[in-house]
């Protein structure tokens, strides 16, 4: 429990509980609130940005075991589910009814359904259908007064102001989520997948700016460079061309003759730009191009035992441009790095390949790391797309938000949480609140990794 699945480590929980209820999550609020201990909502542990990494011993609330599908309703295509429910589990459920939950993670095959309302998560196929926060229309959260309350509105029409859009993202500091009612998506009449092929990562980057420019919104943009697509297709041989400098999976859903028109204009525009065009022929064939790019980060352990993965948004125009910017900040510090992200809306996921074992290597990999942050948000970037910010750049939260928004942002978290007893030494820079000198926000020693 003293990590999750980023870099950070070093964590210290306290008491550990796993709930089973709503009921019994109160209960564990109520035991830290007598005991003046935090409480860390806690899922699968995917999270990459340390949100669930445990600072100072708090009591740590972990969901896993609120797995369960609570009910669907096919005529309003609303699910209620518990938020240890893993994400692709609830798009198998519901898949007899041809519908699906459109928000999926890449980790969606271990990920849960509370962690994507944390974060917000993203996925491949957000372009065109939002990322969680478009597919939650409400969620059941003990706040840590210890009251269960739901925000938002099964129905969408909730009154006033909107409680749910302030709660989705907000990284466990506002409460823990009990059960989610998520809006479920009809499965499209037809889908084509297009798997286009280049001799440079910029042709890439400029053909992702072009279909968008063209006013193609495609399900789905997914770009690789050329050490990704060699470790992906030696893991698991999904037909991905080795000598390509770059590939990017375009995927366009909706009727029939529309994706048909679409799907050509797309082909059109890469052939332009010297790209190379296959096209899935059937279902085998588009699930094992997607097995391809969901495998990334299983397929890097082929070359290194460790990896940083990013996860800053730029402005699509700009793709090229930091992505070169990238393998200068990695050639200078030394290190090995693999591009694999969502093209369509510019987030960026370089995973920077390191052994822990080599000494002297976590300082060259939070420097490089820091450099691509510093890099994404010259160009007018972002600090996250679907991450969050968590341990990893809670510092770095001046350098894209003023004194002032930081400032409104610690007034909404505390309206949630008075107390911030809830996930304390997160996403705020210490010192964005006078109650961020409390020792429960101190990261101990080591926690950086």
């Amino acid at each position: 429990m003293g990590r999750d699945a980023s870099i950070f480590e070093g964590g210290q929980a306290g008491p550990v509980c796993f709930p089973i209820s709503t009921e019994e999550v109160q209960g564990c609020v109520d035991a830290a609130r007598r005991h003046g201990r935090a409480v860390v909502p806690r899922g699968a542990g995917t999270g990459l940005a340390g949100g669930s990494v445990p600072l100072d011993e708090p009591v740590v609330v972990v969901t896993t075991k609120m797995n369960r599908l609570l009910s669907v309703d096919v005529d309003q295509r609303l699910a209620w589910v518990q938020p240890g429910m893993i994400n692709l589990d609830l798009s198998r459920a519901i898949a007899p009814h041809g519908l699906h939950f459109a928000p999926d993670p890449s980790s969606q095959q271990v990920c849960s359904l509370g962690g994507n309302v944390g974060t917000n998560a993203g996925g491949p196929h957000c372009l065109a259908h939002g990322v969680t926060s478009a597919h939650v229309q409400a969620a059941e959260v003990v706040l840590m007064s210890g009251e269960a309350v739901v925000l938002g509105d099964p129905d969408g029409w909730a009154p006033g102001l909107d409680l749910r859009g302030a709660y989705v993202g907000s990284e466990g500091m506002m409460g823990i989520t009990t059960a989610i009612a998520v809006r479920l998506t009809p499965n499209p009449p037809a889908v084509q997948t297009l798997l286009l092929a280049f001799d440079s990562v910029d042709a890439a980057a400029h053909t992702v700016s072009a279909v968008i420019a063209d006013g193609i919104v495609p399900a789905a943009i997914e770009m690789m460079d050329k050490n990704i697509i060699w470790a992906v297709e030696n893991f698991v041989g999904a037909g991905f061309p080795t000598d390509a400098a770059a590939v990017v999976i375009v995927e366009v859903d909706g009727l029939p003759g529309g994706v048909t028109a679409e799907a050509d204009r797309v082909a059109e525009l890469a052939e332009e730009r010297g790209g190379r065009v296959r096209r899935a022929a059937d279902d085998q064939e588009r699930a094992l191009i997607w097995k391809g790019r969901k495998s990334a980060f299983g397929a890097i352990a082929q070359i290194k035992p460790n990896y940083y993965l990013h996860d800053t948004v730029v402005p699509r125009t700009r793709l090229a441009e930091v992505m070169n910017q990238v393998y200068e900040i990695v050639e200078e510090h030394d290190l090995q790095v693999m591009n694999v992200f969502h093209a369509g809306d510019g987030n960026l996921h370089p995973l920077l390949l390191y052994d822990r074992r080599e000494p002297g290597v976590m300082e060259r990999v939070h420097a490089a790391g820091s450099a691509i942050i510093e890099a994404s948000l010259a160009v007018g970037g972002v600090l996250s797309g679907e991450h969050g910010i968590g341990i990893e750049k809670r510092d770095f939260m001046p350098l894209m938000f003023s004194e002032a928004d930081l400032d409104a942002q610690g007034r909404l978290r505390r309206a949630f949480d008075p107390d911030e007893m809830a996930n304390p030494g997160k996403v705020l820079p210490t010192g964005a609140s006078c109650a961020d000198v409390n020792a429960l926000t101190k990261v101990p020693e080591g926690v950086w990794g």
